[in-house]
């Protein structure tokens, strides 16, 4: 991992990677578009990206089986297929769904019946598809939190109780609370008025009550606007999501606050960039 920050850089690693409300776009994508089609040909010109089972069990295994279901579970898709297996997709920092595909950056490439193509690309090959008889035992999917959607505030706040950690990192914790990732956490902080370095057992009730509130309808607006293109997310059909519009404190170093006019700070927090305003947030 330390050479791979030599090698990239730490702007790199401090790259946004699709969270709930990106992936969740995709997957509502795919069940518009894909439900029902076969994949007729699977063409794999980089076998890094396929991690579980060997690149012609993979090939063979999904060739002539039709899509059934499109899931999510926090950052991960499923497409669950007409044998009862099911292909789970992780998209990590650079991976992307397109349909219909040109083939030219792909990864892989899954032909459908319908005579077009949905392209899987990853330009740093760190996202992951793998094959599987059961999604749900995936190691990473047993060791994820609820998602923000599936509490209530009396949940939130005793998960909270006893928590030493800082609320920011606390809330990107995929086995704490899944789906929520460095700018959500940003934004929802800001809109609750916490400073980030906040310890988790120090918020009020009404603190923890008004965080899950925000954390909720900031996941709820960027889904509304297809997710945020900071990066190297895009929407199924090769266009950005709409949701930077929006953000009141992720990536305005130095600009002013939306409220108070005092510049947006950005600071190192559990590894990440972390961006918050001084005086709005306490």
């Amino acid at each position: 991992m330390a050479r791979d920050r030599e090698r990239f850089g730490l702007s790199y690693w401090e790259s946004k990677m699709p969270e709930l409300p990106e992936v969740e776009t995709i997957k509502r994508e795919l069940e518009k578009t894909l439900l029902g089609k076969k994949i007729s040909e699977v063409c794999v010109h980089h076998p890094a990206v396929i991690r579980e089972p060997s690149v012609a069990k993979f090939k063979s295994g999904l060739e002539g089986l039709s899509i059934k279901k499109v899931l999510r579970r926090a950052k991960v898709l499923i497409l669950e297929l007409s044998n009862g297996k099911a292909l789970a997709i992780h998209l990590k920092m650079t991976g992307q769904l397109v349909y219909p595909g040109n083939g030219k950056e792909a990864r892989v490439i899954f032909k459908l019946n319908d005579g077009k193509a949905l392209d899987f690309n990853d330009r740093r090959l760190f996202a992951e598809l793998r094959l599987l008889d059961d999604w749900r035992s995936l190691k990473f999917i047993q060791n994820l939190g609820p998602e923000p959607f599936d509490l209530t505030t009396d949940e939130f706040s005793s998960m909270l109780a006893k928590k030493k950690a800082k609320i920011k990192p606390l809330i990107m914790d995929q086995g704490f609370i899944s789906g929520v990732g460095n700018l959500y956490a940003a934004e929802a902080l800001f809109r609750s008025r916490i400073n980030p370095e906040r310890q988790a057992s120090g918020l009020s009730r009404k603190e923890k009550d008004k965080l899950l509130s925000e954390l909720k309808k900031t996941l709820l607006k960027a889904i509304e606007h297809k997710g945020s293109s900071v990066d190297q997310y895009v929407r199924l059909s090769g266009d950005k999501g709409g949701y930077v519009k929006f953000h009141k404190v992720y990536d305005r170093e130095n600009k002013p606050c939306f409220i108070c006019k005092t510049p947006i700070k950005r600071t190192s927090l559990g590894g990440r960039g972390t961006y918050f305003c001084p005086r709005c947030q306490r």
